[in-house]
């Protein structure tokens, strides 16, 4: 017998697979499409501070919640250089090591074996994580030109071009 359970079941499967993969990878977590992050001041890798709105606002800003240990960031990785290729001069590529079992050092000893052609920035205080509720690491927080979110997912199998397109208009 079908009961409606089944049938609402059923349908959202169907939509599921009738949904494109880029806008299957975004979550209804982290910071809601349509805001604006607050400000925010992390570290470079020298342990300089540096605000966050110096690159939110001016062109569209591409933000990864990373971590050396991050296995679904290692499988993003592609991608991301990928899009960086196609759209860096046209956007800001940032990449946010998170405070989580590593240190600065153990960041900069990665990049310095597998260098990335991102922006690295530190969150040792955990504040762009509470200000893009950012919920683990692989996390990415698109931003169009004026600073509002226009793209949020998690995990391996985002299409991080298409987020782009959506910013770089």
């Amino acid at each position: 017998m079908v009961t409606p359970y089944v049938v609402r079941r059923a349908s959202f499967l169907a939509l599921l697979l009738l949904t494109p993969a880029w806008l299957r990878s975004q979550e209804i977590i982290g910071i809601p499409v349509g805001e604006t992050p607050p400000p925010v001041t992390l570290q470079n890798l020298n342990g300089d501070s540096v605000s966050l709105s110096q690159w939110i606002g001016k062109k569209p800003v591409i933000i990864e919640f990373w971590a050396t240990w991050c296995p679904i960031c290692a499988e993003l990785l592609p991608r991301m250089e990928a899009a960086h290729k196609k759209y860096g001069d046209r956007a800001e590529f940032l990449v946010i090591a998170v405070a989580v079992n590593e240190s600065q050092n153990t960041v900069r000893r990665h990049l310095e074996k597998q260098p990335m052609p991102f922006t690295f920035l530190w969150d040792g205080n955990g504040a762009a994580v509470r200000a893009f509720q950012a919920p683990n690491t692989s996390y990415v927080a698109v931003l169009d030109t004026k600073g509002r979110v226009v793209y949020t997912g998690v995990g391996a199998d985002q299409d991080i071009e298409a987020a782009l397109r959506r910013a770089v208009r």
